[in-house]
This record gives structure tokens, sequence and C-alpha cells, in this order.
């Protein structure tokens, strides 16, 4: 095995056994497939006037609060406990440790976003029924596939923001009011928009169809897949940050 698939197993044996990951993991599922099933009786009663995608992601965007928060305690508890310096001592290399890291957290939610993605949109479109989307169609698959990616990158990217803030509180007290205001719809005020509408939580919006082609208020000035760029793009900053961190600065 190679020594960042060495360091890469390290850190998938610390998640596995912290319970509260699980826990947290397991929140996440319970939230978005529980409001999902709730989300979708409204839709119903609206008789076909709502896309019935969006019952699906509305229910995973508050999930993804309960997802930050395993991203970020995957990184940041290790910064608070001070066993940062032993893991460091382990893995000397402070590329490869972070690289070992942002890899375990991604490929860890990237697994439970998508299964949870899946069960969400199954147990919606059973309470929709007739107005339901098939699975079939290119923009559902489009959709679930352009928020499997957010989930996953927006995780990752707020994971390397808890290792720029190298603790857990501080790094969910910048992130979780950001996030929850933003999801709130005050990224669709007209004083705010021109710029809440480039934040990391918000260029996912357009692909999983939460925001009207157009629309004055909640439409954006980019395309689903450009959305994604961006996000993209976030993330690679944040990596790039949170290496800077951990190269510059002692555990």
């Amino acid at each position: 095995m190679s020594a960042l698939g060495s360091a890469v197993a390290a850190e998938w044996v610390k998640v596995r056994s912290v319970r509260s990951a699980q826990w947290t993991l397991a929140g996440f599922a319970a939230v978005s497939i529980g409001l999902g099933h709730m989300v979708a009786g409204s839709f119903v009663d609206m008789e076909g006037e709502a896309d019935p995608l969006a019952a699906n992601f509305f229910s995973l965007l508050t999930g993804q609060l309960v997802l930050v928060m395993f991203a970020v305690a995957s990184v940041g508890s290790e910064y608070s406990t001070g066993t940062i310096r032993a893991s460091l001592t382990a893995v000397p290399s402070r590329g490869r440790f972070l690289a070992a890291k942002m890899i375990t957290v991604g490929l860890v939610v990237a697994a439970a976003s998508l299964a949870v993605e899946l069960a969400t949109f199954a147990v919606v479109q059973r309470r929709l029924g007739a107005h339901g989307s098939p699975l079939g169609g290119w923009a559902t698959i489009e959709a679930l596939l352009g928020g499997w990616i957010h989930l996953t990158l927006l995780s990752v990217c707020t994971a390397a923001v808890a290792v720029l803030l190298r603790r857990t509180v501080v790094a969910l007290s910048v992130l979780m009011p950001v996030l929850f205001l933003s999801s709130q719809g005050l990224g669709n005020l007209p004083a705010i928009k021109p710029v809440a509408q480039y934040l990391p939580d918000q260029v996912g919006m357009v692909i999983m169809r939460m925001t009207v082609p157009g629309d004055p208020q909640f439409g954006r000035d980019y395309d689903a897949w450009t959305g994604i760029g961006i996000l993209v793009l976030w993330t690679a900053a944040a990596l790039a940050a949170a290496w800077w961190s951990v190269r510059r600065r002692d555990a």
C-alpha cells in the first residue's frame, strides 16, 4: 500500500471508530428523508403546480447542515483534543496528511449523500404519486447528479475551512449562520443577491431546481453546470488555504 493509501486507511479508522460521526450521518439521513416525506405532502396539495424535484432537494439542503457538522467535526475534533500532534507524528508529510483527511471526508460524504439522496427521492416521488418525476428522464438524472456533487463538494469545502480555522466550534460558528441564513432565503434579497448568489451554498441551486430560470427574485446569473463549476473553484480555494495553513502553522 502506498504512503497516501496508508494515511487514508488511518483516517478511515478514525471516522469509523467515532460514534458521534455515525450518529451525525444517521441524523443527516433522518432529516433529509423525514422532511422530504412531509414536504412532498404539501406539494401534492398544489396539484402539480410546483416542480416535483424541489421537494426532494428542499429536504436535502436542510439535511446538508447536519452533513456539514460531520465534515467539520471530522477535522476540527483533532485540533480541539490535541490529537493532531499524534496524527502529524504518524504522518510527517503535512501535504499527505491533509490529502488523506480530505479524501476520507469526501469519500464518506459522497457515499452517504448518494444513498440518502436516492432514498429521499424514492420516498418523495412515492408520496407525490402521479405528480412525481420519472427517474429515467435526463432532467431528473441531471438534478440528482448535480445535487450529489453539490453535497460532496460543499462538505469538503467546509472541512477545509475547519482546517484553516483549527477549531470545530469556531468553524461551525462561522459556517452555520452563513449556510442557514442563505438557505432561508436571504441570498435572494435584491440588495445582497448579486454577491450572495455566488456563495458556495448557493451555486448549486440551479441544478437542483431550487430556482426558477429568469425569475427576477430566485433566478441566477449562471446556468446549472456553471454553478457547479463555481463550487469547484470555491472548494479548490479552500483546500489551497488549508494546505497553506497546515504547512505554515504549528499543530
